[in-house]
């Protein structure tokens, strides 16, 4: 019996399973929606799709290095205990291994990629299964250069760095990937600083300003004060250098003749709103009697 879209979409409505989850289960059954259901469940993804909306905001960021090219990976996970589980951690460095074999800087791309002739996506699904957890593949970058050398940091397992100078050393370039681990800048320098930012952060600083009563020339002045603090704090270069805070990232560049022409840093659920769940109402729903 062929397998029609409609079809597809009537078993992804009732088992909340992926589109290609759902083609397969009904190639699989000839086409019979409820043993296709049965499938389903029994191969774990129905199960999968029932956490897929509970939030995964723990987890690993994981990096693969090869020569010039690097990949940096988030991988989520909904608590810090299956953070930590070794099938969470074996699932995390295949798709690292999978990211950097086949040079993908996009989720999807990711997902859709092959280790033994299974899916990113299809072993996704099964770890969700064994651990009974919601887990995602939230993001992934590939840096790949031509010219000077790409250095890698991870601060545990939680933040990761991948960097690209020119001139300097390996030394120097895994010296800049800790200090962006532990200073989070947002760009390089003042030039790269976006433009809606500063617009926004003058607005706030000159609607303070103003509260002093202060001529309008001197306000001014405080906005712009307060603005150049504001650069160096988020730019890395304005930055004081975390292993000698009397230079900037400016100035230990500046000496060691080296450019910084990029960086990327990813810490583990940031951006990621938590839901705050009582502890007690928690044990209680899962025995059954909440109220």
């Amino acid at each position: 019996m062929a397998v029609t879209a409609a079809m597809v979409k009537e078993l992804r409505e009732r088992s909340g399973a992926g589109m290609m989850e759902c083609k397969k289960a009904l190639v699989e059954t000839g086409g019979d929606i409820e043993a296709a259901i049965e499938h389903l469940r029994k191969t774990g993804a129905a199960k999968a799709a029932k956490k897929a909306g509970r939030i995964a905001a723990e987890g690993a960021i994981v990096i693969a290095v090869d020569g010039g090219s690097a990949v940096m990976v988030e991988v989520n996970s909904e608590t810090d205990f299956v953070a930590n589980d070794e099938n969470f951690s074996a699932f995390t460095k295949s798709v690292a291994a999978a990211a950097l074999k086949n040079s993908i800087g996009d989720v999807a791309a990711l997902s859709a990629a092959e280790v033994d002739g299974v899916t990113i996506e299809e072993m996704r699904t099964s770890l969700i299964a064994k651990v009974g957890e919601n887990i995602g593949l939230r993001r992934v970058v590939h840096m790949d250069v031509n010219e000077g050398l790409t250095e890698s940091y991870l601060h545990g397992r939680r933040i990761g760095v991948l960097i690209n100078i020119t001139g300097g050393n390996a030394e120097l370039a895994r010296d800049l990937a800790m200090h962006i681990a532990a200073s989070n800048p947002i760009c390089v320098s003042e030039s790269d600083v976006p433009e809606g930012l500063l617009l926004k952060e003058r607005e706030i600083h000159l609607a303070q300003a103003m509260q002093s009563g202060k001529p309008a020339d001197i306000v001014e002045k405080m906005v712009e004060g307060r603005l150049k603090k504001f650069i160096a704090e988020i730019s890395l270069t304005g930055q004081p250098f975390v292993k000698d805070p009397e230079k900037t990232v400016a100035q230990l560049l500046s000496g060691a003749g080296a450019v910084v022409q990029s960086f990327v840093r990813f810490e583990v659920g940031e951006g990621i709103e938590k839901k705050e769940v009582n502890f007690a109402d928690e044990v209680r729903a899962q025995a059954g009697t909440a109220h």
